[in-house]
């Protein structure tokens, strides 16, 4: 398995559980579309970041990190962003949205069945 492969699959969880993790999801979903977008984005950085930063430490070679503390680690590093963030989006674009974030949104369909 590789770096790519288990960024684009920590991508899709991510996406995955603000899209279907009760509370989180309806809160998630009354946020303005770039917001949404640049929290997610953020999120990646953030667990990127502490990736490199575990592989600075003796812990990344135990766990078997596939990142160097260097300029080719970070080169690694981008790539993995990449992979995880164009998984993430594509999961988020491509799954279903749970009723509550239906609600959230306010969606017309929704609010007529709950109406009723």
């Amino acid at each position: 398995m590789t770096a790519e492969l288990l960024s684009a699959v920590a991508g899709i969880v991510l996406s995955l559980a603000f899209s279907y993790i009760p509370g989180l999801n309806a809160k998630f979903a009354a946020l303005d579309v770039q917001y949404k977008k640049l929290s997610m984005l953020g999120l990646l950085v953030l667990v990127a970041a502490g990736a490199f930063g575990l592989a600075c430490t003796k812990y990344g070679a135990m766990v078997g990190l596939p990142l160097t503390c260097d300029e080719a680690g970070g080169i690694v590093l981008l790539k993995i962003l990449i992979s995880a963030a164009v998984a993430n989006q594509a999961t988020f674009s491509l799954t279903p949205q749970a009723m509550a974030v239906r609600i959230a949104k306010g969606d017309p369909e929704v609010v007529t069945i709950v109406e009723a």
